[in-house]
């Protein structure tokens, strides 16, 4: 007995032929979608490859590159050398940004404040980071993370896409594609940003960083906007019921699922989904983002931002609820760490904005039984360098550094307490165990339960996967 999709082969015109191969989509998926059109909530035949030990992420990015010598990677040299230079034989042919690559001087500079060690495992981190300092013994600590990148839109595209080029599916697209959400009432794939007070950085924050590139287009990230409400139009016109806006996309859906079968093209199946997401919407995020019955407690954990739209700690309490009704991907987006001339000032304002939200987030899903299967994901586009920056006799600041830099993980299927990677005595090489983007990308996937070789979507003449062709699991972080 022929399918939807073979008779629709079988009658397709010359014009609609073009139509849809044009799409990019391969015959499989679309059969899938044209037999399933609420396929979004499923996951691909095949998938997960193996049993996950992450069921949800949550990516909390640090837009600007923070300085992992101030942070996480102490160094006593860089102190006991202050002001002199990091000798040649270190700094080698290492690539660096045009504002620094031609300086004649590269005065060494040490942590702007003390570290300490914290938890059972003495992880060593900055004192300005004491609230995930507490944490410790959850953290996996990546001291030698390194990328090719050497500016910001190429190093965010990078990670989140696997490519410096734009035009690739993100992260969170693959996996909303792979393994679909959840949730009925809520994206597999919700984005927020924010940024710091003083507006610093300087940094944009493009669509394509939460893109679906040549997926189809409902899987893409849905941006919370920071003002206002997180979407537009919760509420209907005056004077339309709920019972009527339901009735009228009953309608559209029937001339669209028309349109459907008539033309096979899967951007008409991300129209019908969105707009039934978006009917769905309108119920689900404004109890999302109700917090009257939100504990005190908790409140107060998040600092004192949480009630206060467009800023971290309130986008990583909205994260958390977004992710216990179960959200696929939360990708949380903030920028302020790109201190070219402000080390001595914005950086401690940074990790005060930043990692008591980010601790609260990490304690808020332990407390409720949801680290166990969340991956929580702390990281940026690169480091900072080891010398400093701006006037030679008094250095104000740090520039891009992608040789070697620090990230960490913590959660579902994560060796907490550990630290992988080693870096030499300036934090310039990498002298242990190195993860590159790829390797890091392969490991999040890999705790998702994908074998990121085998996870591909072909698209003109090719197999394309996150990893391009590169990557390999990092078995140090995986408990």
């Amino acid at each position: 007995m022929k399918n939807e999709f073979q008779t629709n082969i079988e009658r397709v015109t010359r014009r609609q032929f073009f139509g849809r191969t044009a799409q990019g989509l391969g015959a499989a998926a679309l059969a899938s979608m044209l037999s399933n059109p609420s396929s979004g909530a499923q996951t691909l035949p095949g998938l997960p490859h193996f049993p996950p030990k992450a069921k949800r992420v949550v990516c909390l990015w640090q837009g600007g590159g923070c300085s992992h010598v101030d942070l996480f990677d102490h160094k006593p040299m860089l102190a006991k050398m202050q002001g002199q230079d990091i000798p040649a034989s270190v700094r080698g042919t290492t690539r660096l940004s045009t504002m620094t690559a031609g300086a004649s001087k590269w005065p060494a500079v040490g942590a702007i404040k003390p570290f300490q060690q914290y938890g059972k495992s003495g992880m060593e981190l900055s004192s300005m980071l004491p609230n995930l300092g507490k944490l410790a013994d959850e953290i996996c600590l990546v001291r030698s993370m390194h990328t090719e990148a050497v500016n910001h839109a190429p190093g965010v595209t990078l990670f989140m896409t696997g490519s410096q080029v734009p035009g690739r599916p993100s992260m969170g697209a693959w996996l909303a594609y792979g393994l679909g959400c959840e949730s009925q009432d809520l994206p597999a794939f919700v984005v927020m940003t924010s940024s710091d007070k003083g507006k610093t950085c300087g940094q944009l924050f493009y669509d394509y960083y939460w893109g679906t590139g040549f997926l189809p287009s409902r899987f893409q990230g849905v941006r919370f906007r920071n003002t206002g409400d997180p979407v537009p139009y919760l509420e209907n016109p005056p004077g339309t019921s709920r019972t009527s806006r339901r009735a009228l996309l009953d309608d559209i859906r029937a001339l669209n699922e028309e349109h459907l079968a008539d033309y096979g093209d899967p951007e008409i199946d991300t129209r019908i989904s969105q707009y039934e997401m978006a009917f769905r919407m309108q119920a689900s995020v404004p109890d999302l983002t109700d917090f009257s019955k939100e504990p005190k407690s908790v409140i107060e954990r998040y600092g004192r931002d949480a009630l206060v739209k467009g800023t971290f700690a309130n986008n990583c309490l909205i994260a958390r609820r977004l992710l216990e009704r179960g959200v696929r991907f939360v990708q949380l987006m903030h920028a302020g760490w790109d201190q070219h001339g402000n080390l001595y000032t914005q950086l401690e304002e940074q990790c005060r904005d930043t990692e008591g939200p980010a601790a609260a987030l990490i304690t808020d899903l332990k407390e409720r039984g949801l680290l166990d299967d969340t991956l929580v994901y702390w990281g940026n586009e690169f480091g900072r360098t080891p010398f400093g920056q701006g006037p030679a006799d008094k250095p104000n600041g740090r520039d891009h550094f992608g040789r070697a830099y620090s990230v960490f993980l913590a959660g579902a299927g994560v060796r907490g307490g550990t630290v992988v990677g080693e870096t030499d005595d300036f934090a310039w090489n990498i002298v242990r165990d190195p993860v590159h983007v790829h390797d890091m990308q392969a490991t999040i996937m890999h705790l998702c339960g994908i074998n990121h070789e085998a996870f591909t979507f072909r698209y003109q003449g090719r197999q394309f996967r996150l990893t391009d062709v590169h990557g390999h699991v990092v078995k140090a972080i995986v408990s």
